[in-house]
């Protein structure tokens, strides 16, 4: 169901995260999963990326960068879906940093730390706490691109703004939009990271304003069924993929950056990873008021919760469409 949508969106090229189950550790498995995509959707260019864990080295980074594979995503330990393989320490891959610098492969971060009670660290402050440790990589690997992924506070902004030329950052579509108020009690918000205050949404939509050139578009989507969020212990992630481009120009649109959009979305990102895509197209969006759809059915359990997943703004109007024709 998901895989289909991305087009729909909008998306011809995505960069493919590896917090799967099991995790993608290995250039084989990177490859089997391109090829499955493609089959599932040839008209998307799909980048692929391998899960940072205690098995990869960098005999396996060279081998990953000689079969196209992009870069590594890290997810530290326990603060994500599917992060349980994750990292505890930065140090001990240093040895894979270097291959990564060498061989020109991106390094991608969940930027938070687990939280600690006795630390006084919490989802709320996880990313702000986490920014330490992506300036102490970019200082001891100053040639390896990194990327922040789905920054949510304006400290996180400042810090990337504040590094050098291989520091980039994704921001999504719902952290445009959600502020803590909207996902407290609201599981169909609930992601990781969270949604913080409204000085920090703020300090992305200026920042997308300001033009800058190292911040662009990750939409972070995530298509978890309906019963694994309305539940006791919900699932982290919001479901942007079927609508990526009519959410983003409406959002855009209502803080008077649509002039921004073409330059975020499909320009910075490109720019940043080197990449010339072969598949882009031209996307026409045209003012008109619309629907979101209340849930997109998958599999064959059409009537229950199990066989649905309830995408971002369920049932509110947007502004902007992608003209069909």
């Amino acid at each position: 169901m998901a895989v289909p949508q991305i087009a729909e969106g909008g998306i011809s090229l995505c960069y493919v995260m590896p917090n799967l189950k099991p995790p993608i550790t290995s250039t084989k498995q990177a490859l089997d999963y391109k090829d499955k995509l493609e089959k599932l959707e040839p008209n998307v260019t799909f980048l692929m990326s391998l899960y940072l864990n205690s098995d990869l080295t960098p005999e396996e980074i060279r081998k990953a960068k000689e079969a196209g594979i992009i870069g590594v995503k890290s997810y530290p330990r326990g603060v994500t879906t599917n992060s349980d393989s994750g990292i505890e320490s930065y140090k001990v891959y240093y040895p894979v940093f270097k291959a990564m610098e060498e061989v020109g492969m991106i390094l991608n971060l969940h930027g938070e730390i687990p939280s600690d009670i006795e630390q006084d660290i919490c989802v709320m402050n996880a990313e702000e706490k986490f920014l330490i440790h992506l300036k102490q990589l970019h200082e001891d690997f100053p040639r390896l691109k990194i990327v922040l992924e789905h920054a949510t506070t304006k400290e996180a902004v400042g810090m990337v703004k504040s590094l050098g030329d291989t520091v980039g950052c994704t921001i999504t579509i719902h952290h445009l939009q959600l502020t803590v108020d909207d996902w407290a009690g609201q599981c169909h918000n609930f992601c990781k990271p969270v949604a913080k205050f409204p000085h920090d949404r703020q300090a992305l939509r200026d920042v997308i304003l300001e033009g800058h050139p190292r911040f662009f578009l990750g939409t972070d989507s995530a298509p978890h069924p309906a019963h694994l969020k309305e539940c006791a212990q919900s699932c982290a992630g919001v479901f942007t993929t079927p609508l990526a481009l009519p959410y983003l120009a409406t959002i855009f649109d209502s803080f008077n950056a649509l002039h921004m959009l073409k330059s975020f979305a499909c320009e910075n990102g490109k720019k940043f990873y080197n990449i010339k895509e072969e598949k882009c197209r031209e996307i026409k969006l045209i003012n008109e008021n619309w629907l979101v759809p209340n849930a997109y059915q998958f599999g064959n359990t059409q009537k229950e919760k199990s066989g649905i997943v309830i995408p971002f703004w369920a049932g509110k109007t947007l502004t902007w469409k992608i003209d069909s024709s």
